[in-house]
């Protein structure tokens, strides 16, 4: 019996070992964001990228029917194909969701991209509208989504003239727009309101902590110090 003993602990001290150096490959998370345009989603994005020092992360690139804007890079900023191209893709199944949006536009989300990033633990960023959202909250679940608000419609109006992107037209057109993509704020999982950019960025890092110190994440993660821990 002693030797079976000292057996079995020699065996499971070359398995712990053997745990201990291999490298756990981590399942990211998948985020939405969804913001009215003009409340600063992207740029709360691109400055998380850029002052990142939590994790692997980054944002899905989509593809999209529109045209360019100065300075977007293919590949980098969309995937910019035809209306033609566009519907082939979605008859072969490839977006995780899709929509036609303002202008008519399409916007879709590769399924093979995501599910390969996510796979070598990565946290996934989805940059969509309140409609995708919904979309893949029903073919993921455990998605976590976050909706930026603006601090008041008079700010939101501001901060779109002063990008100078639009005419004064499509500026009316987005605002319009912006009240009914607001009222979608409930379906999201967190509220963060854009006022102050660094209190807006840091609310953003806080979440995505948040979701790395969950149960079901932790169990993963440092499943061999609990093995270790409980003496199994």
């Amino acid at each position: 019996m002693t030797a079976l003993l000292l057996i079995f602990y020699w065996v499971r001290g070359i398995m712990n070992k053997i745990i201990d150096e291999r490298i756990i490959m981590l399942q990211g998370n998948l985020y939405i964001i969804s913001a009215p345009s003009g409340a600063g989603k992207s740029s709360l994005i691109s400055a998380l990228l850029k002052q990142n020092n939590l994790h692997q992360m980054m944002v899905s690139v989509s593809h999209t029917t529109r045209q360019p804007r100065p300075g977007e890079k293919e590949g980098v900023h969309y995937y910019f194909v035809s209306h033609d191209e566009f519907e082939n893709l979605i008859e072969q199944n490839a977006f995780l969701e899709y929509a036609k949006v303002f202008g008519g536009n399409y916007y879709g989300t590769s399924l093979p991209a995501i599910e390969e990033n996510l796979a070598k633990g990565i946290d996934v960023f989805l940059d969509i509208d309140w409609q995708g959202a919904q979309q893949i909250r029903e073919k993921v679940p455990s998605v976590k989504s976050i909706f930026i608000l603006p601090p008041s419609l008079p700010e939101l109006e501001r901060r779109l003239i002063g990008r100078g992107q639009d005419k004064e037209d499509v500026i009316a057109e987005r605002m319009a727009k912006a009240k009914n993509e607001i009222s979608h704020y409930d379906e999201y999982d967190y509220v963060i309101v854009n006022d102050n950019f660094e209190q807006a960025l840091g609310d953003l890092q806080s979440i995505l902590r948040t979701e790395r110190l969950t149960k079901t994440y932790q169990q993963t993660a440092n499943a061999v110090l609990l093995n270790q821990l409980l003496d199994k």
